[in-house]
C-alpha cells in the first residue's frame, strides 16, 4: 500500500485565480451578482442568508438616491441654507427620512404586493424566493413607516414649525405608496397615474421637504415640483420595461405594455427632454438665464445617451442608460433648486 502524498495549499490563490481567466470571470460575476443583490438592482442572484442584508436587499438602496439628492435640491431652492453643522445635521436626519425609511418603506411595500409578478420577472427577489418569510416582511413595513413618521415631527420641531408640514409630507407619501402598489386602486395598473405618481414621489416629495426645513414651503414651489416631477414620469417609465413580460401576464397597464417596446421608449424619452427644457424656459421667465443655459447644456448628453443605448434595445439597456444619463437629470434638479433660491421663489 503506497503511501499518499500530501496536499499542500497553494500558498498563493490569487496569483492562480490570475493565470485562469475564467476562474477569474466567475468569481467576479460572483461578486457582481452579490452586489447587485444587496443593492436591490436587476439582474441579482438568489442565495443570501444574513437575514439583515435580506432585510437591506428588500430597502433597494439603490433607489434611495435620487429621493436623497431631492432633500439637496429642496434646501437649495429653499435660498436659507447654510454651512452650520446644526444644518448639515439636518440635513443627514432628513435624508435619513426620505431615503432608508420611507424609500425603505416604499420598495418593501411594493415587493410586498408584487410577489407574484417577482415570481416571474425577478424570481431572485427575497419574496419570491422565499427567502424571508411574509410576516417579517410586514413587520419590517411597519416599523419603516412608524419610524418614518415618527423621525418627520422630530424634524419639525427642530424646525420649529408652527403647522407639521413634514410630517404631513411624509404622510401623504405614505399614502400614495399604499394606493400605488396595493389593492383596490394600485395605481401601478395605469401606465400615466402610476408613473406619475412614482415620478412626483421620486421629486416633489422630498424636494418639498427639503424646501420646508429651512423656508416656508409655498405654491409656487410645490406646482414647479410636480411639473418637474413630468420628467421624473418618463424615468419611471424607464423602470417598467424590465418587468413588462410579467405586467403582460398579469393585466398590468404599463406603458410598454399598452404602447409597445417601440411607441413607450419614444414617449419616455420625449416626456424626460420636453419637460426639462420648459422648466430651463421658466428659468428665463424669472431672469435667471446662467441657471437656465446650464440646464439646457445638461440636457443634450441625455439626448445623446438616449439615442446611443435607450432607443436602439430600452429592454437591454435599461440600466445602461439610467446609469449614464441620470447623472445628468439629477444634476440638473440641483441647477433649477439653485436658481430658485437665487430668484426667492
Amino acid at each position: 500500500m503506497s503511501e499518499s502524498t500530501p496536499i499542500t495549499p497553494d500558498p498563493n490563490p490569487s496569483e492562480a485565480l490570475a493565470n485562469n481567466p475564467s476562474e477569474q470571470a466567475i468569481a467576479t460575476s460572483d461578486r457582481s451578482a452579490k452586489t447587485r443583490q444587496l443593492l436591490g438592482m436587476k439582474g441579482a442572484a438568489p442565495g443570501e442568508t444574513s437575514i439583515w442584508k435580506i432585510r437591506l436587499q428588500l430597502m433597494k438602496p439603490i433607489t434611495w438616491i435620487p429621493l436623497i439628492w431631492g432633500v439637496v435640491c429642496g434646501a437649495a431652492s429653499s435660498g436659507n441654507y447654510t454651512w452650520t453643522l446644526e444644518n448639515v445635521l439636518k440635513v443627514a436626519t432628513c435624508m435619513l427620512l426620505a431615503g432608508p425609511l420611507m424609500t425603505g418603506y416604499t420598495q418593501i411595500l411594493n415587493d410586498y404586493y408584487d410577489r407574484e409578478i417577482d415570481a416571474i420577472n425577478e424570481p431572485y427577489r427575497p419574496i419570491p424566493s422565499g427567502a424571508i418569510p411574509l410576516p417579517q416582511v410586514i413587520i419590517q413595513i411597519w416599523v419603516l413607516l412608524i419610524a418614518g413618521i415618527g423621525l418627520a415631527f422630530v424634524l419639525d420641531v427642530w424646525s420649529g414649525h408652527e403647522f407639521p408640514t413634514i410630517t404631513a409630507i411624509a404622510i401623504i407619501g405614505s399614502f400614495i405608496a399604499y394606493i400605488y402598489s396595493a389593492p383596490p386602486l394600485k395605481l401601478k395598473q395605469n401606465g400615466w397615474l402610476g408613473s406619475y405618481a412614482l415620478g412626483a414621489s421620486y421629486i416633489t416629495l422630498p424636494w418639498s421637504t427639503g424646501h420646508a426645513l429651512f423656508g416656508d414651503l409655498n405654491s409656487t414651489i410645490v406646482i414647479l415640483t410636480m411639473f418637474y416631477s413630468l420628467a421624473g414620469l418618463g424615468i419611471a417609465i424607464v423602470n417598467d420595461f424590465k418587468s413588462v413580460e410579467g405586467d403582460r401576464q398579469l393585466g398590468l397597464n404599463s406603458l410598454p405594455v399598452m404602447f409597445g417596446i417601440t411607441a413607450a421608449s419614444w414617449i419616455c424619452v420625449v416626456t424626460i427632454d420636453v419637460f426639462q427644457g420648459l422648466i430651463a424656459a421658466y428659468l428665463v421667465s424669472i431672469h435667471e438665464n446662467l441657471y437656465a443655459a446650464i440646464l439646457v447644456l445638461l440636457i443634450i448628453p441625455q439626448i445623446t445617451l438616449q439615442d446611443m443605448y435607450f432607443l436602439r434595445d430600452p429592454v437591454k439597456n435599461d440600466v445602461k442608460y439610467q446609469a449614464s444619463a441620470q447623472p445628468f437629470l439629477v444634476l440638473g434638479m440641483l441647477v433649477t433648486g439653485l436658481a430658485l433660491g437665487h430668484a426667492g421663489v
